[in-house]
């Protein structure tokens, strides 16, 4: 009976280590008033279908995918920079052309104040919609963090900071999760404690269009290998900062940090922030242990509507045929740009095939 157990333990860990789990990750979900604007149909509903159709593969396609929303589901009235307020339904085709969870901390979850943290909350978990990040009080953070998630056998868990929230105090109960050391330092070991096989944390960093990660970025991410994380995954900047795949001695495995993936989409205008990266990579169990395989980006550009009925649209770097004439100009120098400037210094994370 003893060695039957044995035997059906060894093949449980052989059919665990040839499972693969694969995760994407995007950048800044933003929604400037031009953006609600163009979505906004004439029986007063947003329609957001048009924006997400040619990246529906790459987000499927991930096990889990995971998006940063940056601007507060406050309610009416909408509106753009600098206090955000999107509507609901935004959230809603999000989650329903895959993306799995929704980050929060970021500097304008409180743009709308405690009530619109709040309300961000409620709407996404009435939508069924995982989210990190923000809570409406710490007996909900208790609850939440940290949040792991059981894929084909693995645990990951993921976590979710930000540097500020624009100077926006928090006023009552509400929890935003702060970018404190001792605070990431509990919860990682909190995860390591409950069984994560891998540690995910997700960074709202450094200098907006800064084209390099600053110190205090690189600071940050030496801290966080040497604590024993698998992936660093930051956004804030608006544009697309270099990647890496650095092996830590100390743990004796690779940690995949992304410094930031610029925009998913936005109205900003600045050629830098006219598109972002999309990160995909995915793990696999070796001998109890999670381990990064095949990390790799995909760029993207956002088309503006120019006209009424269009919206804004995601076009990938391989897809230049969806462009309008008018917009292929801005496509190439962004491309140009970020593979030039940006993307020659990573190290090891390739662009995918």
């Amino acid at each position: 009976m003893k060695l039957l157990s044995i035997l059906m333990l060894s093949v449980v860990s052989l059919l665990q280590s040839n499972h693969t789990v694969n995760l994407t990750f995007v950048g800044d979900a933003m929604q400037h008033a031009p953006q609600i604007t163009a979505a906004q149909q004439a029986d007063g509903t947003y329609d957001y279908n048009q924006c997400f159709q040619y990246l529906l593969d790459d987000i499927t396609w991930a096990d889990l995918a995971v998006v940063n929303l940056e601007c507060p589901l406050g309610g009416k009235p909408y509106t753009g920079y600098p206090c955000f307020s999107a509507p609901d339904s935004y959230a809603q085709q999000l989650r329903d052309v895959g993306f799995d969870l929704f980050l929060t901390a970021n500097n304008h979850c409180l743009d709308r104040r405690d009530k619109g943290l709040v309300r961000t909350c409620k709407a996404l978990d009435s939508l069924g919609i995982a989210h990190i990040g923000t809570y409406r009080n710490q007996q909900e953070r208790e609850k939440r963090i940290p949040y792991i998630v059981n894929v084909k056998g693995m645990k990951i868990a993921f976590l979710d900071y930000t540097y500020g929230t624009n100077g926006i105090p928090i006023q009552g109960d509400v929890i935003v999760d702060f970018i404190d050391q001792q605070q990431i330092a509990d919860d990682i070991a909190l995860a390591r404690n409950r069984g994560a096989h891998a540690i995910c944390v997700n960074l709202h960093w450094g200098i907006e269009y800064q084209l390099k990660p600053v110190a205090s970025q690189r600071t940050l991410a030496d801290w966080l290998v040497s604590q024993g994380v698998d992936l660093i995954i930051g956004g804030h900047p608006h544009v697309v900062e270099p990647m890496e795949v650095r092996h830590s001695e100390e743990y004796d495995k690779n940690v995949l940090l992304v410094y930031s993936m610029g925009n998913f989409i936005s109205n900003q205008s600045d050629i830098d922030t006219r598109g972002g990266a999309m990160v995909k990579v995915s793990l696999r169990m070796e001998n109890g242990h999670a381990v990064i395989v095949e990390p790799r980006y995909k760029l993207f550009f956002v088309q503006k509507p120019v006209s009424r009925g269009q919206n804004y649209v995601i076009i990938p770097e391989a897809r230049p045929d969806l462009l309008r004439p008018d917009s292929r100009g801005e496509f190439t120098r962004f491309m140009q740009r970020t593979h030039d400037l940006v993307m020659s210094h990573n190290i090891n994370v390739p662009a995918e095939q």
